[in-house]
């Protein structure tokens, strides 16, 4: 049994592995890839690409849970990643009506495979090995953020523009490698309570599968109605109020990070052939500070010493720290140059070193926001953690979303200047909501 599991928790971990190392390589290039196709038919953007995935996976989030109830998470999951695999696949023949279809098809595709994933990640978990295979699989997915930029890396550096071939062979892998992870979900095996509702329904003789099926339908349905009603009440309630700009400046800085800093690398044309393969090593220092982060304040909030606050403020002065030098070191006009290469020059000269510094505290910074986030809403919403956290999800999505549809049109310093902002707003309302926490808890004591 606990083999059983043990060995499903590491080849879901390996399937995301996979599909995430096509996903995030693609998302962190794929405006600089759109912005150098020798195609005068396609006029499709990048940032508003990655805007519609995360605006369609919003709202998708309110539907999957009923999908996965339905149909079970490992379906779920292998539908999902034929959609992931499909929009890697348009990268090799760019199509602009294609490409749109499938963000809007990833969207759904996202929400269903992380709905799926935490689903079928309890059923094969116990209250003792819950932490270990959240862990194992956690550990998994954020290698993604290693080996696609890496071959970016090898692939790009030294050029100035991106070729059909390269561009082709780079998608081609991306696309094995989502297709492997796609596949890798039927080899996962049933767990000991889908055994147990299998039998259960084969033992009603009765029941036909198409009775089974609606009978599961409609159970899923007043599951969500009830879900549905309890997130309406939660976002009236006066921390959800409070920590919504906090959310919000996650999803900002997570379009920033995840998409937009790369590509303002890739346009620094003071990094000269340098500039493409940077993109990729980008995105590996990123995941590196995503991993030192995570694994830090994991660690450091153990200690009743360390509060949640700290580790939020924290996050704060880095990313701040970052946007300043960032500001001083890439092009303003970076993130919008039409032409592979920007015209401006920075108040610096560009520096590889400061570039990738700021990567660093950009993954750095965003797991002390997130890993806070995460466990205030865990503890003040312990009985209602699902509806609490997918309310987190749906607010850092939609503004996402925003950022990739506005990143096309805003020179830099109006983008830093909006994080600088929320994330300061942001930081304030999350001491609010724990010294509300705190002085709650000494009134029970007292």
């Amino acid at each position: 049994m606990a083999d059983r599991r043990t060995f499903n928790v590491v080849i879901l971990g390996l399937g995301f592995l996979f599909i995430f190392t096509a996903f995030t390589t693609c998302g962190n290039v794929e405006q600089t890839v759109v912005k150098s196709l020798e195609n005068d038919t396609f006029s499709g953007s990048g940032y508003h690409s990655l805007g519609i995935i995360y605006g369609v996976f919003s709202f998708s989030n309110l539907l999957a849970p009923t999908v996965v109830a339905v149909i079970g998470p490992k379906l779920t999951m292998f539908l999902s990643g034929l959609l992931y695999s499909g929009y890697i696949a348009v990268f090799i023949i760019p199509s602009t009506w294609a490409f749109y279809l499938t963000s809007v098809l990833i969207g759904i595709g996202a929400a269903m495979l992380w709905t799926a994933q935490g689903h079928f990640l309890v059923e094969n978990s116990d209250a003792s090995t819950i932490n270990r295979n959240t862990g194992m699989f956690w550990a998994l997915l954020q290698c993604s953020m290693f080996f696609g930029n890496l071959f970016i890396y090898f692939d790009w550096n030294g050029r100035t523009e991106i070729s059909d071939n390269s561009r082709k062979n780079i998608f081609l892998s991306l696309l094995v490698a989502s297709v492997l992870g796609t596949l890798s979900f039927l080899v996962l095996r049933n767990s000991h309570h889908e055994e147990e509702m299998l039998s259960e329904e084969e033992g009603q003789s009765l029941l036909s599968t198409r009775m089974m099926y609606k009978h599961r339908a409609n159970t899923a349905m007043q599951d969500a109605k009830s879900e549905f009603k309890t997130i309406l009440q939660l976002l009236k309630a006066k921390t959800i109020v409070l920590l919504s700009p906090c959310m919000a400046y996650s999803g900002l800085e997570l379009s920033f990070y995840s998409g937009v800093y790369g590509t303002c690398i890739g346009a620094t044309s003071q990094f000269g052939g340098a500039a493409k393969g940077l993109i990729g090593i980008s995105g590996i220092v990123v995941g590196v500070g995503e991993i030192v982060g995570g694994g830090l304040f994991g660690l450091l909030c153990k200690n009743n010493r360390f509060r949640r606050t700290s580790v939020v403020f924290l996050g704060m002065v880095v990313h701040f720290v970052a946007f300043y030098l960032i500001f001083l070191n890439i092009p303003d006009d970076a993130p919008v140059v039409f032409n592979t290469n920007t015209q401006e020059k920075p108040y610096l000269t560009p520096s590889v070193s400061i570039a990738l510094l700021c990567s660093f505290l950009l993954g750095l910074g965003d797991s002390c926001f997130n890993t806070q986030l995460y466990s205030i809403l865990g503890r003040v919403y312990a009985e209602q953690s699902t509806p609490a956290f997918a309310i987190f999800k749906f607010i850092q999505s939609i503004f996402a979303a925003v950022a990739f549809f506005y990143s096309g049109y805003l020179v830099l310093m109006w983008q830093l200047l909006l994080m600088i902002i929320l994330g300061f707003t942001g930081t304030l309302c999350f001491f609010v909501v724990e010294r509300m926490q705190n002085f709650s808890v000494d009134l029970q004591e007292y």
